[in-house]
């Protein structure tokens, strides 16, 4: 892990080798550039190009030079500066922003220029990413993956209300409204007023296995619902094996990995067995008592494999189906089928109370459920 003082001999180190190219930059420019990289992530390359790129490059026409030194200085082995650093941050940078540094000199049509060549790898490696399950990836690909998932935005459900608001655009016309303008102009009607029913925010409510059995996925799909809390304040996250257990305020990190770390801290039987209708029971039994979860949209993320009682699944899948408005199964081992059939006990029981059964084995999967839950509200 590289210290503070490293990565900023680093920056520095930057700094010189463009004065050194030719570009005017002063000791307050980069002094600037590292007060702005702390306050993005070091390890993201494109972060690191965009702080440069503002404030040491005064000039349009000193863009292609800037260029030039940051492909040299950050891709080309042998240039002064710390290699393992540079390593991680080439590494762990940001597949789904295409590390195309673009350049101002416009060139023929259809012509790739050679740092779009030499940068731009990243982004036709990140594709094979999104594709690929997450029990297959290496270390390093699921470092790469989760950067992804930090950023990825989940739209929060809404719901149509009783109450009504003033609309611009033709709905229902607001009869009550224009008669009581038509009475403070004594009686001559003005214009058309309409009306539509008002939207609020639908709650959104995760429940993850993480157990031994889903050690492949659990972790991951916490990140998912880090994503998913950050988007929406109506979001609750409980993680469960044995026993249930809220981790929604452990979450509310702005750094994911301490998010991911204080939430890992909170549940005790991680990587241990389930009992998933014990702990489903558990939850309904709190959402009598305080209204969590009615009319929400509750996504159960397991595979299924249950060493509990049937019935006590049966029997908690039926009252969460009451009070829930959808209940969604994200079951990893369903892949890519379209026709899945459950294999497991624990999905055969519940399966008569599933509205919809997704898979989260991998990226893709998990960016088309976050567009799914923005329309089921």
């Amino acid at each position: 892990m590289s210290s503070p003082d490293d990565v900023e001999a680093l920056l520095v180190d930057f700094g010189h080798a463009l004065r050194d190219a030719g570009l005017p930059i002063g000791t307050d420019d980069v002094l600037t550039f590292c007060a702005g990289v702390a306050e993005l992530d070091v390890t993201d390359l494109m972060d690191v190009y965009w702080a440069g790129r503002a404030s040491l490059v005064r000039r349009r026409d000193h863009v292609p030079l800037y260029n030039e030194v940051f492909q040299r200085f950050f891709f080309d082995n042998g240039v002064a500066g710390s290699e393992e650093l540079k390593k991680t941050m080439r590494s762990s940078s940001n597949a789904s922003a295409t590390l195309e540094i673009p350049n101002t000199e416009e060139g023929l049509p259809g012509e790739v220029s050679p740092d779009e060549v030499k940068l731009g790898y990243v982004a036709s490696v990140s594709e094979v990413y999104r594709y690929k399950a997450f029990a297959d990836c290496t270390d390093d690909e699921i470092r790469q993956l989760r950067r992804l998932m930090s950023r990825m935005r989940v739209t929060p459900p809404k719901r149509r209300t009783h109450r009504m608001e003033r609309s611009r655009k033709v709905a229902t016309v607001d009869m009550r409204r224009m008669v009581r303008e038509a009475m403070r102009a004594l009686g001559e009607p003005r214009e058309l007023t309409f009306k539509r029913r008002k939207e609020k925010l639908r709650p959104l409510v995760l429940i993850l296995d993480v157990s031994g059995s889903m050690a492949d996925y659990s972790r991951n799909l916490l990140q998912f619902a880090y994503s998913a809390r950050r988007a929406n304040a109506k979001v609750d996250v409980f993680c469960f094996g044995t026993r249930l257990t809220r981790v929604t305020r452990s979450l509310d990190r702005r750094n994911p990995d301490e998010a991911m770390r204080i939430a890992g801290e909170a549940v005790l039987d991680w990587d241990g067995g389930t009992r998933i209708g014990d702990s489903l029971r558990e939850f309904t039994r709190e959402a009598r008592r305080s209204r969590l979860g009615r009319g929400a949209i509750v996504v159960i993320c397991s595979d299924g494999l249950d060493r509990g009682e049937p019935q006590a699944l049966a029997e908690s899948m039926e009252s969460l189906s009451r009070i829930a408005h959808r209940v969604i199964w994200v079951n990893p081992h369903k892949g890519d089928v379209v026709e899945y059939v459950p294999a497991t006990l624990g999905m055969i029981v519940a399966d008569p109370f599933i509205d919809e059964v997704h898979s989260g084995h991998n990226l893709a999967s998990l960016e088309r459920l976050a567009d799914r839950l923005a329309k089921v509200g």
